[in-house]
């Protein structure tokens, strides 16, 4: 959520990053209901100071009097602050500069989102023989098993066996490792989250229809990321114990109402799934957030090239970046049964965008000799996120490239210790 201070100091800013990202969100309507909101309020605040007056003279005739006229001055404001809520969680983050603006396609097929690839890395595979995809390789090897899985959870569902389930957690429990030993504190949080946390961590209102509903208001969240921000929501942190660093690991669970008609085969796109997800909470300093923004992505690379696969970094346009990212970098791993990248990673730096409706502060009281802190005092943190390893989507690029010629599959060294085999073999 962005301050309403800057919203009305800056329309022109707040306009263009709504036109950039196509936001369905009108800005003018925003400001005014802000400008009824702030004049009752302000004549609620009199008749309060007037009932109160009267109240302290006993004057009951116009204590009565008044408590009509404010009744009726309350519920007109409070139906004005619902209008003026929802549409405050409708304006989306301002991009940061270098963000690609994303343009209509000229030939009619579509939005053409801009991305713009910036970083390669790695080798791609060169097969002797035609390389199969993760379909078949996991019916050849007996570790994939879709009809299975969508005669008992339904379309996209699956079941991962034999070595197949070993693999799946010997990435997750790789990534986390490898983040604990940086220096991130593991934490296993609950699935099941209430509205507040979805609306404070950005995913609703934008995302609800992918969401899944399991309550009144009860959600099944689609990355660790909500429930590791919302920990903290309400909470005020000193300086000297930031930043806060957590690695989560768990399910997910995503409807993909979004993308029907995409993918609609093998494990790339699926309903459930297990994630290691990267959360640092900082201090609110743009320079010093985009320092861990390029830590949280070195973190990702590092683990794609630990497992030695090729893989591409593109800086997301103004229309396919997340309504509550400043700017986010995805990372595409080399898939050669889809004969291209295709995403396994999204790294977000969110400014105050979710700690602001979260209510995730931090003091820096104790620093004001420091001639660098500007604006001391209490703040609210600048948070970001990034993916460490999603699986069971990282299989497919680890079955497909290092798939040999007999349908076998060879298992990166780093994954050995934690599978306890070095190959898996057809059955």
């Amino acid at each position: 959520m962005l301050d309403i201070n800057f919203i009305r100091e800056h329309s022109d800013i707040v306009k263009k990053s709504i036109t950039d990202r196509r936001a369905n969100i009108d800005l003018d309507q925003l400001l005014k209901l802000d400008g009824e909101r702030r004049e009752l309020i302000a004549k609620v605040d009199a008749l309060r100071a007037k009932r109160n007056g009267a109240a302290r003279k006993k004057d009951y005739e116009t204590g009565k009097k008044i408590k009509g006229k404010l009744g009726d001055l309350e519920k007109k404001l409070n139906n004005v602050v619902k209008r003026w809520d929802e549409l405050m969680l409708k304006v989306p983050n301002i991009l940061l500069p270098g963000v690609p603006i994303g343009n209509d396609d000229k030939n009619g097929q579509g939005p053409c989102f801009g991305n713009k690839i910036i970083k390669k890395a790695g080798e791609l595979p060169k097969f002797s023989f035609k390389p199969k995809d993760h379909i078949e390789l996991g019916e050849l090897l007996n570790i994939i098993d879709f009809e299975r899985g969508v005669k008992v959870g339904g379309f996209r569902g699956y079941f991962l066996k034999n070595e197949g389930a070993k693999l799946h957690w010997a990435v997750l429990n790789f990534a986390l490792d490898n983040l604990i030993q940086k220096g991130f504190t593991p934490v296993i949080p609950p699935v099941i989250n209430r509205r507040y946390a979805l609306t404070g961590g950005g995913q609703f209102p934008w995302g609800e229809e992918d969401t899944y509903k399991v309550g009144d208001e009860d959600f099944l969240v689609g990355t660790a990321e909500i429930p590791l921000m919302a920990m903290h929501s309400g909470e005020t942190f000193d300086i000297k114990d930031l930043p806060k660093k957590y690695v989560g690991i768990s399910p997910c669970f995503r409807t993909e109402i979004g993308s029907y008609g995409k993918d609609t085969k093998g494990l790339y796109r699926v309903h459930e799934f297990y994630k290691v997800e990267q959360v640092i909470l900082c201090e609110a300093d743009e320079g010093k957030s985009l320092e861990f923004f390029k830590e949280l992505q070195n973190n990702s690379e590092d683990l794609l090239q630990k497992l030695d696969l090729s893989y591409q970094v593109l800086i997301l346009s103004s229309t396919d970046c997340g309504k509550k990212a400043a700017m986010t970098y995805d990372i595409e791993t080399w898939m050669p049964g889809r004969g291209n990248f295709g995403e396994t990673h999204s790294n977000s730096v969110v400014l105050d965008f979710q700690t602001r409706r979260l209510k995730i502060k931090y003091s820096d009281k104790q620093g004001l000799s420091s001639s660098k802190v500007k604006n001391k005092g209490v703040k609210y943190c600048h948070a970001l996120n990034n993916t460490a390893i999603a699986s069971p989507r990282i299989l497919i690029a680890l079955l497909e490239n290092f798939q040999q010629k007999d349908g076998s599959v060879k298992i990166p060294e780093v994954l050995q210790k934690y599978t306890g085999f070095s190959e898996i073999k057809p059955k």
